[in-house]
């Protein structure tokens, strides 16, 4: 038996790990890759195993970065079973549609450009019929039921507190009778998270394949998280600016209306100006929102309460949800102070980029980061202080208050990744590091050699790990590491252009024409060695 790592490894996104036995083939995740455009390339090659070979998937949570290549599986001949818990199973019928939309919208644009460049036309990833014949092979379970998928194989889904629906795999599998213990963490959230239950303990496991998303960081305490963001709402308002914020359409959404709630709630008191329209801005998370209503089981003791005593947590007075096309733009039209929460989270498709080209240049609004922001997306680009950024083809100048919230975040930080590890009684024979960008899951690695002393590895894209000989074939990094190479050497050639830039501006001040022909001639020289390494590293990425 052997366990291949064909994604989210060394990078955040494109969860899908393939486990081979003498008898089955099972998949963990398929998910799409997100980020920069190098690294969505990806989602077009070709899978690295036959998707009509594959007996089952098992989907830790619905999340398109875990769940988005699923349409590619079965367009590609897959037939099996794909098991998860019903809530999964419900936000990925609503999820996997717009992921496919989104993908046939993305290419008519571009078709369209190509037409008239006289250019190839390209297809999308899947269409939205793709993403419905994917959803017939959709096989829901409840939380803790331990399932005999066949004589050589059992699952079960445990609680991951991450997402409505969101689990951890915990893996038997039985071979030349010898049972192995297989525990997939998924992405877990953190503990005393609103509405969701916290990370379930898990007693035990030969092996654990563990997210590292915040391996090295730890978040902010989430009441003073809750506190700056009515701060920051607030402080906006006063001003007579609106406050725009970027999130997940799925989890983060319900949190921040759950929080919202409660705010307005517990402060009667609060001046009538200051109780703001609250615009939820994007269709998904509206579907999104009456999934959470239909799943209440998955619901902590709080908010079971809270909706026994008749309090919905998704309606209060001032929450206003956004139905079409038509009610979003006005929303850019008008200039009373509000917050628009729109889709997507990293600002990468959705609404959400309209909001920002109409508001993002104007001194008295906000815009507010509630989750991860992935390398190479817009939200990255803007919460990193870049002082221009294009979106929906317009360069557009950022001039409001950019504000970064961590204590919102899905995934568990450090201290909640080892809490949850501290719950094992027997701990794993070897633990893979995964679903984190490289510092991250170096920092995990660290601290837990040395609070738990044991055996790590942190695999590359198309590592293999042979359980019986427990040897890893290691593989150089033939996608990533060349994305890694080209994106870094965009950056440098971003930092020299600029320096000439200032070159010139200095040229009207300095005098010394020796100095400014020795610095004009050596930033010329690493202009073209750049311009060299990215010629080669692009030509590495095409093989």
């Amino acid at each position: 038996m052997h366990i291949e790592f064909l994604g989210a490894a060394n990078v955040v996104t494109g969860s899908n790990y393939l486990i081979t036995t003498d008898k089955h083939k099972i998949l963990i995740d398929c998910g799409l890759f997100q980020g920069s455009d190098q690294l969505e390339k990806l989602n077009f090659k070709d899978f690295d195993f036959e998707p009509s070979e594959i007996d089952f998937l098992l989907l830790s949570h619905a999340h398109i970065d875990h769940s988005g290549r699923i349409p590619k599986l079965v367009k590609d001949g897959f037939k099996g079973k794909i098991i998860c818990t019903k809530a999964t199973k419900d936000l990925c019928n609503i999820m996997l549609l717009d992921s496919a939309h989104i993908q046939e919208s993305d290419v008519e644009w571009e078709n369209k450009w190509r037409k008239r460049a006289g250019k190839p036309l390209i297809k999308p990833l899947y269409t939205v019929d793709d993403a419905q014949i994917s959803l017939r092979y959709f096989d829901s379970v409840l939380y803790d039921q331990k399932i005999k998928i066949n004589d050589n194989v059992s699952v079960r889904f445990k609680d991951a507190g991450h997402i409505l629906g969101s689990s951890i795999v915990e893996l038997w599998i039985t071979e030349h009778n010898k049972t192995t213990k297989l525990v997939f963490s998924g992405d877990l959230g953190t503990s005393n998270k609103p509405i969701l239950r916290d990370p379930a303990p898990i007693e035990d496991a030969d092996y654990l394949i563990m997210e590292s998303t915040y391996g090295g960081r730890l978040h902010p305490d989430l009441k003073e998280s809750k506190e700056k963001l009515f701060e920051i709402i607030n402080d906006t308002v006063s001003k007579g600016g609106s406050v725009i914020i970027p999130s997940f359409a799925v989890g983060r959404t319900q949190e921040l209306i759950y929080e919202l709630n409660k705010y307005y709630k517990n402060n009667k008191d609060l001046e009538a100006y200051m109780r703001i329209p609250i615009y939820i801005d994007s269709p998904m998370a509206v579907s999104a929102t009456n999934v959470f209503k239909e799943n209440t089981y998955c619901f902590d003791d709080e908010a079971k309460k809270l909706i026994l005593e008749g309090d919905n947590p998704f309606e209060f007075e001032n929450l206003h949800y956004v139905k079409s096309q038509q009610e979003s733009m006005r929303l850019n039209k008008t200039n009373y102070p509000k917050v628009i929460i729109s889709a997507s989270g990293m600002c990468e498709a959705g609404r959400i980029r309209h909001h920002l080209k109409h508001n993002i240049w104007k001194k008295s609004n906000s815009v507010v980061f509630v989750g991860y922001q992935a390398e190479g997306t817009l939200g990255r680009k803007i919460r990193d202080g870049a002082k221009k950024v294009k979106i929906l083809g317009e360069k557009i100048v950022v001039d409001a208050n950019i504000h970064s919230i961590e204590g919102f975040s899905g995934h568990g930080d450090q201290n909640d990744l080892l809490d949850w590890l501290k719950g094992f009684r027997k701990t794993p024979k070897k633990i893979f590091i995964v679903h984190g960008e490289r510092k991250s899951s170096e920092a995990l690695e660290k601290i837990i050699h040395e609070k738990f002393n044991i055996s790590t590895f942190i695999p590359k894209m198309g590592d293999v790990y042979e359980f019986k000989n427990e040897r890893f074939e290691s593989h150089k990094d033939k996608f990533v590491e060349p994305l890694k190479q080209k994106e870094d050497i965009e950056k440098e050639l971003q930092q020299v252009y600029d320096q000439f830039e200032s070159l010139v501006l200095k040229t009207d001040k300095i005098i010394d024409g020796k100095f400014i022909t020795e610095e004009y001639d050596n930033l010329k020289n690493r202009l073209l060695e750049l311009q060299q390494k990215l010629l080669d590293v692009s030509m590495m990425i095409s093989k």
